[in-house]
């Protein structure tokens, strides 16, 4: 079956860096765009990059972009998500996800696969 683990959270001071992994099983990961979402207490999980198949385009939100990057190597089958000058407010459970579609979706209900979640915490 598809599995999809994250991984690297953990607890961060605001400033920092922080790199988050996630490696697929159980599908032909160069076929899917994959994505990164965040969940904070008490919200909804809110999209934060994305990136195609072949990780030639990728898409941020407005809140991360210049900050965060999000990459793939089909050859590992994970993606990464690089994430700098963190703030207080990056504070979530991180989640990636599989999208089976030829493009990049910025909507939650568009992926086909999750994983189960890594906590980062930024301390001011």
């Amino acid at each position: 079956q598809v599995q999809l683990v994250e991984s690297g959270g953990r607890l961060v001071q605001a400033g920092g860096s922080l790199r988050l992994d996630c490696a697929a099983s159980g599908l032909t990961f160069s076929n899917y765009a994959m994505g990164w979402f965040r969940q904070a207490p008490g919200k909804e999980r809110e999209f934060v990059a994305a990136t195609s198949w072949s990780g030639g385009s990728t898409s941020y939100a407005a809140s991360v972009r210049g900050r965060f990057t999000i990459s793939r190597d089909n050859s590992k089958n994970t993606v990464y998500l690089e994430m700098n000058s963190l703030k207080v407010e990056d504070t979530a459970v991180y989640y990636c996800a599989a999208d089976r579609t030829s493009g990049i979706s910025t909507t939650r209900d568009e992926y086909d696969y999750w994983g189960q979640g890594t906590q980062v915490t930024v301390s001011s």
